[in-house]
């Protein structure tokens, strides 16, 4: 089964439905994994889980498969939200790839001071993380929302985000820590290119659910800091590995 293309589908998923796939599955199926009518797939979506299915019909740009048995059930899975300077295009895409693997629940876009990029494309960056989310066998695709300034982020935070915490990754900071504890449910904010403006940093301070955290000794690039960041937060938020481990 571990084989079976596996592709995230939006529609209604049950027992013995025909579903029709979009026209860029259908030619990944047919024209780049050279697939026929009988072969199998895995769909899925948050919704549902995720099922086997056999392809019904297959040309050109269209497809239709038949769902069989589900193999997995649909089930939670929360995740720290990111929150990210906007980047190059490039940086960005690779950012969201990244968030996704590492199960960001959601991905907010914001531009500060030292943003250097001008705009995003939306349905560049949901296909990006839809392609992720069915690579790391994840169900649900995180969403994006729209770029907002930082300012605007952190004026609604409380209202859109609840408790949830927000740690800021800082560089050269004295005041910040290792965030060995991840209480409840957090949110990640690395800037973009160049850190912080001055201003941005008093800002940060001065909101109580903001805590400025280190990621390390070194000065990271934007889209490693990301990387650091989520992991740090996935295994805090993980039962500790050796909690499993027997006594010889």
């Amino acid at each position: 089964m571990q084989d079976l293309p596996r592709l995230h589908c939006p529609q209604c998923l049950a027992p013995g439905v025909e579903v029709e796939l979009d026209e860029g599955q259908a030619r990944y199926l047919g024209t780049v994994l050279r697939r026929s009518p009988g072969d199998g797939a895995r769909l899925f979506n948050g919704q549902d889980g995720e099922w086997l299915a056999r392809i019904s019909t297959l040309r050109k740009q269209r497809c239709t498969v038949a769902l069989e048995e589900r193999v997995v059930a649909p089930h939670a899975e929360p995740g720290p939200w990111l929150v990210f300077g906007l980047l190059k295009r490039d940086a960005t895409d690779l950012v969201v790839r990244l968030a996704t693997e590492l199960g960001a629940e959601r991905l907010l876009p914001v531009t500060t001071r030292r943003t250097n990029a001008g705009h995003t494309n939306p349905a560049r960056l949901a296909a990006i993380a839809t392609e992720a989310a069915e690579q790391c066998e994840r169900l649900t695709v995180p969403p994006i929302e729209p770029v907002r300034t930082l300012a605007e982020l952190l004026g609604g935070w409380e209202e859109m985000a609840g408790g949830r915490h927000l740690f800021a990754a800082i560089e050269r900071d004295p005041q910040a820590s290792g965030a060995d504890a991840a209480p409840g449910e957090t949110a990640l904010l690395v800037g973009p290119e160049g850190g912080f403006a001055p201003e941005e940093l008093e800002l940060l301070a001065r909101r109580p659910f903001v805590t400025p955290v280190s990621l390390g000794p070194r000065i990271l690039r934007a889209e490693t800091a990301v990387a650091a960041g989520l992991a740090r937060l996935h295994f805090l938020a993980s039962p500790r590995l050796d909690a499993h481990v027997e006594p010889r």
